[in-house]
């Protein structure tokens, strides 16, 4: 009996070290997020983005010149807080009370929920497609992304490897493409015009403003100049 039964046995063995294997690999990707956000503690160290990512490996041209916070206009860097994520400066990685609401009033995982920071982690790990996975690993990731890194680390790292169009990544990119001109010398409206442009590169064009993307600008530049308290974590 023992000996008709070894074969099986020496199969479910087997699957179950295949099974292990897997398990350990899939532990390991998503615990790698962790470690490399300490790694992003460095200054020195240039993140990219998945979508620049499979841009490399599909051989796929686009701009991307990493920039300091300190040489992108605060102009900017305020316009893409006020219009992308007004609560930053306040918030541990996630905004409970705005994710809630907008769960309760759509029904499902929505872009309008997400902080920069969640951004961020989203950009640099995850896929794009919207989910309830991808937005259960957002959370957590974001959580330890603004323990470990400071607002301003998180929110430099999240101007480099934005998408500002097809193939256009990070601000000083975006700048001289719509613009001709630095990411340090944008005046309020341009930078208005790039932080609309974010919820949707693929089809919003700054330096061709619909109708609506000017008054989304208009209104970013009105809350820019009311922005003092809400941006105190990112002033030098």
């Amino acid at each position: 009996m023992s000996e008709s039964q070894s074969p099986q046995v020496r199969f479910h063995r087997k699957r179950s070290g295949k099974l292990r294997v897997a398990l350990y690999l899939l532990v390991f990707l998503l615990a790698l997020p962790f470690f490399m956000l300490l790694l992003y503690k460095l200054p020195f160290i240039h993140p990219v983005s998945t979508l620049m990512l499979r841009d490399k490996i599909t051989f796929t041209p686009y701009e991307r010149e990493w920039t300091s916070i300190e040489d992108i206009s605060p102009h900017l860097v305020y316009a893409v807080m006020m219009s992308e994520d007004g609560q930053f400066c306040f918030h541990n990685g996630v905004d409970w009370d705005e994710l809630k609401t907008v769960i309760s009033r759509n029904g499902g995982p929505n872009r309008g929920a997400s902080t920069i920071t969640m951004q961020m982690v989203k950009n640099l790990f995850l896929w794009h497609d919207r989910s309830y996975l991808r937005k259960g690993l957002e959370i957590p990731y974001a959580t330890v992304a603004d323990a470990v890194l400071s607002k301003r680390r998180i929110m430099e790292i999240y101007l480099n490897i934005a998408e500002w169009g097809p193939g256009i990544y990070g601000a000083e990119a975006a700048s001289r493409h719509f613009f001709k001109r630095s990411a340090k010398s944008l005046n309020p409206r341009q930078a208005a015009y790039l932080a609309v442009t974010l919820p949707n590169p693929k089809l919003r064009n700054p330096a061709r403003p619909s109708v609506n993307l000017t008054r989304l600008e208009r209104l970013i530049e009105r809350r820019l100049r009311q922005s003092g308290a809400y941006t105190q974590c990112l002033r030098e």
